[in-house]
């Protein structure tokens, strides 16, 4: 399917979303919001890829954890991994691109890693980010700068491949605000 826009009644009444965007683009915040508003669960997917210590989980593992929430009738998971998508996206009504202009995600990172070396906060799963980590070679901030137009490109793809759930492409924080506002949460949980 195409990409809808926030007039399609489709994004008022999703149950299962999927979140797409670069890092710091908001997508973790978003899912927290909607398990807020309307009670429908959030899925960390970092926090299940990776295990204490930043060891990654076997592709099979995180592919087996994906299937077993895709399978319920409501979530919303927050990021994409290629071991998670062959169970999430065949259960996806809705596709929710967060494409925000680069400087708006990159400040948003820099913000929350800064935050996150400060307070030491646990982030995917029971692990901390570190000056070293984000000093080197796999830092969050190089994976933004090498990600960001892959991932603006698969939000394309996506948005125009025909067998693909529907896309909502959202460019800004108002954008993203209205569709909050449009969901209809009252319905959801009740």
């Amino acid at each position: 399917m195409p990409t809808v826009t926030l007039a399609d009644p489709l994004v008022w009444s999703a149950r299962r979303i999927l979140l797409l965007g670069v890092t710091g683009s908001g997508k973790s915040t978003l899912a927290q919001r909607i398990e807020s508003d309307c009670g429908i669960p959030a899925i960390d997917v970092d926090a299940l890829a990776w295990r204490p210590g930043w060891i990654k989980a076997p592709d099979a593992d995180l592919a087996a954890a994906a299937a077993a929430i895709a399978a319920g009738p409501s979530w919303v998971f927050d990021s994409t991994w290629s071991a998670t998508l062959p169970a999430v996206l065949p259960r996806t009504e809705l596709i929710v691109a967060l494409d925000l202009p680069r400087v708006v995600s990159l400040t948003r990172l820099l913000a929350r890693t800064a935050r996150r070396l400060r307070t030491r906060e646990p982030v995917c799963g029971e692990n901390v980010e570190t000056l070293r980590s984000v000093l080197s070679r796999d830092s969050i901030l190089l994976w933004h700068a090498r990600s960001f137009a892959r991932k603006r490109a698969q939000v394309h793809a996506w948005g125009a491949e025909p067998g693909m759930p529907p896309l909502l492409r959202l460019r800004s924080a108002r954008e993203i605000e209205t569709w909050l506002g449009l969901l209809a949460c009252g319905e959801r949980s009740a």
